[in-house]
């Protein structure tokens, strides 16, 4: 694979510090190989990764229009980044605990998770938390919180001496967070099984990523936690794989956690509460289609002779029904009722609450008298 290496030491008359950092690629950004394929890139691992790849994309851009249409909350979308999660998803197994951010629509399809249950989170009933397996984390939409928990995870997982690993996954703008560094520094001193995937799609809502940290990675941030730092480009996803799979032989091999910085672009507003025209150009954006992972994956297909134009038609036919039919199951769901908000805060029910529930309760009396 192809892997570039940065230096860096202290400018002092001795050297006390030397480290360096991968860049893993496979595929560039004509897709062609710029590095020997990986053995696990058989044919059907591509055509898998191809179609839950187009799968997330056709479930965003509906996404997007429910919320248009006052039928869904805000939505994050991940255009662009779609090898991010489905790489994710794809070398996650089965006991693994995923932590996950909100942006990680594909990796939850490969987890398990009905995608009504995605519209159910994002429409705000908190049924919609209880998907996948039930060791995993529900969507994190606070900045950074979701580190800490994961590193309890992994720190819980060595002490019962389990194989599994905790992969949390966060935004470039959560990594300058104090909860980053803090969950960090607890990976490294007690080297906990944990992999951090930072999905750097160079903007925290709208401020550029040369604002918001001074270091010429965020990869490096690993090291001053005494962790693995390795970067990959985030438009392929054949590279995250490998990345993944080298941070969980790490953990297996007792050698501690990786941060693995994931270079990506996001094509889309940060939210559908955003308007990213106010603080980038579109010439930008534009250059950055050039090198979005599906494109850059479908040709490859098309090169190996394992796609072509009918084979496309029907897949974005059949993620189209798939969509259709979550959406359908999705607005047909029997909404709860206003109380149940009170449902999930705790495990012990206070007595000093059931003033606000008969509150609540009158007021939802009365609205039902006024209609």
């Amino acid at each position: 694979m192809k892997r570039a290496e940065h230096l860096v030491t202290n400018l002092g008359h001795q050297s006390l510090v030397q480290f360096h950092l991968d860049y893993i690629q496979f595929l560039g950004e004509q897709s062609q190989w710029v590095s020997e394929r990986p053995g696990f890139a058989s044919d059907d691992w591509l055509l898998k990764s191809y179609e839950y790849m187009v799968l997330n994309r056709v479930f965003d851009q509906k996404a997007i229009a429910l919320q248009r249409t006052g039928q869904l909350g805000t939505f994050p979308s991940s255009l662009g980044q779609e090898a991010f999660g489905v790489a994710i998803g794809m070398a996650l197994q089965k006991d693994d605990v995923f932590v996950p951010y909100y942006r990680d629509q594909g990796a939850h399809f490969l987890r398990g998770h009905k995608m009504e249950d995605l519209l159910l989170y994002w429409g705000g009933d908190e049924r919609g938390s209880a998907a996948g397996p039930k060791q995993d984390f529900p969507v994190c939409v606070p900045i950074a919180t979701q580190i800490t928990h994961a590193a309890g995870a992994a720190a819980a997982l060595k002490i019962k001496g389990q194989q599994q690993v905790a992969m949390v996954t966060i935004g470039d703008g959560g990594t300058s967070k104090g909860d980053f560094f803090e969950s960090l520094n607890v990976a490294g001193v007690w080297q906990l099984p944990l992999i951090v995937l930072v999905n750097n799609n160079q903007y925290a809502i709208s401020v550029p990523r040369e604002m918001q940290c001074g270091a010429g990675t965020l990869a490096q941030k690993a090291i001053g936690a005494g962790v693995h730092g390795v970067q990959v480009d985030g438009n392929d996803v054949m590279a995250i794989y490998q990345a993944i799979l080298e941070a969980r032989q790490r953990a297996d091999d007792h050698k501690g956690a990786t941060l693995i910085e994931v270079m990506t672009y996001r094509l889309a507003d940060h939210t559908t509460a955003d308007d990213a025209s106010r603080y980038r150009s579109s010439q930008e954006v534009k250059e950055a289609w050039l090198k979005e992972p599906i494109k850059r994956l479908q040709s490859l297909l098309f090169d190996l002779k394992l796609w072509d134009s009918e084979k496309e038609k029907t897949l974005q036919a059949q993620c189209t029904d798939k969509v259709d039919n979550a959406v359908k199951n999705y607005l047909n769901t029997e909404p709860q009722s206003p109380q149940s908000m009170f449902d999930y805060l705790y495990s012990e029910w206070p007595e000093n609450m059931n003033e606000q529930l008969d509150i609540l309760g009158d007021k939802v009396e009365r609205m039902d008298n006024h209609h």
